[in-house]
């Protein structure tokens, strides 16, 4: 890889005046021409600080984009506000074939979390090749990650900070696996702390980095609806889950869709069909066959439960089932229970009961 030592010493010397640096790069060309024109005060600072970032990128196996890179991500360079030095840790393409971000609460529902697995679980069963990215923050951002990290899909982590780093530390674990499919992408040199105002700031590149942004959960305001908007501006497809209008989660998302900002999904299906995706060939088979695979080890009494879910969109009460069943209340409860553990079926609040699978 080149040396991107006048890059990432502009990058220091202009870390709050992004626009204006674009400009020069815009004006001069490569680094090296601008850092020759500039007459700015901290130039011999930032290349300090450069070189010994250099350092640290060769003694910690750090990829380097910039935007003189032909290979630096096509969607990031459409932005204009684009960052002009990456910094990555893993297997990192985030020129992947299908880029999905999202984003949402950082305290999510049960129903939220049920919605990022299943939605990435199913981008991940029809799609040939898809990454998921977020933020690595609580709530819907690890949900995703972990989801994605379970199923052997790339994903990427964007933290507001460098890769010196995870904040939070308990996501620790779950950065380093995402370093087998996938990784860490910032635009932070080593030492930056994740200070408030970068987690807004590095929302941009999860934007932009992005096919579709989806919502998942939101209140009225937040970071994912800052995300969201970036999202606009980027003309990246933005979709939202709905939810109930009592559900102040829900809220934010249900804004996106009324004012018709986002596109309404339920599934990983309205998504792929939204963005006119090919599907892979092997999944491509009648619905009925595979919900015959799915309950072949399922006993009778819990596929006519399955069956019952299925039919209700919006799930079903526990007493409802056990009403059109006709089974003793307690055999439904141990069996609901059974199929929550094995991932078929999702309990919501209420005594609500949804079909996963």
């Amino acid at each position: 890889m080149t040396n991107p030592l006048y890059d990432i010493a502009l990058s220091w010397l202009f870390r709050t005046r992004l626009r204006r640096l674009l400009a020069l790069y815009d004006h001069y060309g490569a680094a090296e021409e601008v850092w020759r024109r500039l007459d700015e005060p901290g130039m011999t600072e930032a290349l300090q600080r450069a070189e010994q970032e250099w350092e640290w990128i060769g003694a910690h196996g750090i990829r380097v984009w910039t935007l003189s890179d032909d290979d630096y991500p096509y969607r990031l360079r459409q932005c204009p506000d684009r960052p002009t030095v990456l910094y990555a840790k893993g297997h990192v393409n985030p020129s992947d074939e299908h880029m999905v971000s999202i984003v949402g609460t950082r305290r999510p529902t049960e129903r939220g979390k049920d919605l990022t697995r299943a939605l990435v679980r199913g981008l991940g069963e029809q799609l040939e090749h898809v990454t998921i990215v977020s933020g690595g923050a609580y709530g819907i951002d690890i949900t995703a990650h972990r989801a994605a990290i379970e199923m052997g899909l790339p994903t990427l982590i964007i933290p507001a900070h460098g890769l010196d780093r995870i904040y939070p530390v308990q996501h620790r674990p779950d950065a380093i696996a995402s370093l087998q499919h996938g990784g860490l992408l910032t635009e932070f040199m080593s030492g930056v702390e994740p200070f408030a105002a970068y987690f807004v700031q590095r929302n941009r590149i999860i934007a932009g980095l992005a096919d579709a942004v989806v919502v998942v959960e939101s209140k009225q305001k937040g970071g994912s609806l800052i995300t969201a908007q970036m999202a606009l501006d980027y003309d990246r497809e933005l979709f939202a889950f709905p939810g109930r209008p009592q559900d102040e989660t829900a809220s934010g998302c249900n804004n996106l869709i009324r004012r018709q900002a986002a596109h309404l999904i339920t599934s990983a299906d309205d998504l792929i069909s939204a963005m006119s995706w090919t599907v892979r060939a092997d999944r491509q088979q009648p619905l009925q066959t595979q919900m015959v695979e799915l309950s072949a080890d399922l006993s009778e009494q819990q596929k006519q439960l399955l069956q019952k879910l299925r039919e209700a969109e919006d799930g079903m009460h526990i007493n409802l089932l056990v009403m059109e069943t006709q089974l003793p209340y307690a055999d439904v409860s141990s069996d609901l229970v059974m199929m929550e553990m094995q991932g078929i079926v999702s309990a919501l609040p209420g005594g609500i009961y949804r079909a996963l699978k």
